[in-house]
């Protein structure tokens, strides 16, 4: 089943069930009024939303029309956010642009880091920054929100936790990173509020493309209507989604709501190199940080800029007919104030 959540002047906003095409959508508030809700009473909601769902795609005519302009992210705010790296290729290319060297550890155990989550940016609402110059990038990800997940939960457990999957953008300052890292105390000033996709999706709903943990289609991005992005999420993903689930659980237990980020999606070529870009055949880059790293590897010099105020950016994933599964994210970058 695929649900949303529309703005409705409250700060976890009003759960909705949407039809596979996402055309329409009827309000779910009388099963569970938020998705929160919704993800704390699984066991009772699920079945009830999906009975809602199966009638909903029977009879469209019973909902009204859905706009992704009028969500939410599907959680607002949420009880954690953890990203991880899962697509070790990216973590390489962008280590190497700043110079830092690439730790063996990184092939056999996941990178993570707890970001801020107590509110996310919608599906079109703005990226406010302050200044221009602290390097903004998009990040073009997968990430799934679970269940509750045991402490020390295996693999194998985490996988049956995994309740819905979303697009996300996880925006970087890549100027102020460095120094904050060099403080050897993690990301914050670097990591702004994220962006999730208009609809989140059970793993049922996505068929073949849902396998051994890992979501497989093209995550596709455009800066300024241009294609930027269209990797293979499941292609190049050295850790699974339960994997990273498991990660995060070793030494503490994950509430209901917790939402686990891939971290930027990267394809290698297959020469082995870093990849090409789209317009010269490749798969492109999920980030400007990654396209810029080749751009030096290839030619000594970075060509592209980061993200200038009124740029715009889009991030989707179609299905094999070519239709949007989890809607577009689409955002402009603004400075901050100028949006309130």
């Amino acid at each position: 089943m695929k649900l949303a959540s529309l703005n409705n002047a409250t700060r976890d906003g009003g759960l909705v069930v949407v039809s596979r095409d996402l055309s329409c959508c009827v309000p779910a508030g009388a099963i569970a009024p938020t998705l929160q809700y919704a993800l704390d009473h699984w066991d009772d909601t699920a079945p009830q939303l999906g009975a809602l769902y199966q009638r909903l795609n029977a009879q469209p005519a019973l909902g009204e029309s859905f706009s992704a302009d009028a969500c939410t992210a599907p959680l607002p705010r949420a009880y954690q956010w953890a990203d991880g790296s899962a697509y070790v290729n990216h973590v390489a290319l962008v280590r190497q642009a700043r110079g830092a060297e690439m730790p063996d550890a990184f092939w056999t155990e996941p990178l993570m880091y707890q970001g801020g989550s107590d509110g996310f940016l919608g599906p079109r609402e703005p990226i406010g920054v302050a200044d221009a110059d602290w390097g903004i990038d998009l990040e073009a990800e997968i990430a799934v929100i679970t269940g509750d997940v045991a402490l020390a939960s295996s693999p194998e457990r985490a996988a049956d936790a995994i309740r819905l999957l979303m697009l996300v953008n996880d925006v970087s300052l890549r100027n102020l990173i460095p120094a904050e890292l060099a403080k050897g105390f993690g990301f914050f000033n670097s990591k702004p509020a994220s962006a999730f996709s208009p609809v989140a999706v059970t793993p049922d709903e996505l068929g073949e493309a849902w396998r051994d943990g890992k979501l497989h289609g093209e995550l596709r991005s455009w800066v300024n209507h241009t294609p930027l992005g269209r990797p293979d999420a499941g292609q190049d993903m050295t850790f699974s989604f339960p994997q990273l689930i498991a990660h995060a659980a070793r030494t503490r237990r994950l509430a209901a709501g917790s939402i686990i980020g891939s971290g930027t999606v990267s394809n290698r070529d297959a020469a082995g190199g870093p990849g090409l870009p789209i317009s010269e055949g490749g798969r492109g880059y999920s980030c400007l940080a990654e396209l810029r790293t080749v751009e030096k590897i290839r030619f000594g010099a970075i060509r592209s800029p980061f993200l200038k105020f009124g740029d715009t950016l889009k991030i989707d994933m179609q299905d094999t007919d070519g239709n949007s599964i989890f809607g577009s994210i689409e955002q402009s970058v603004m400075q901050a104030g100028s949006a309130d």
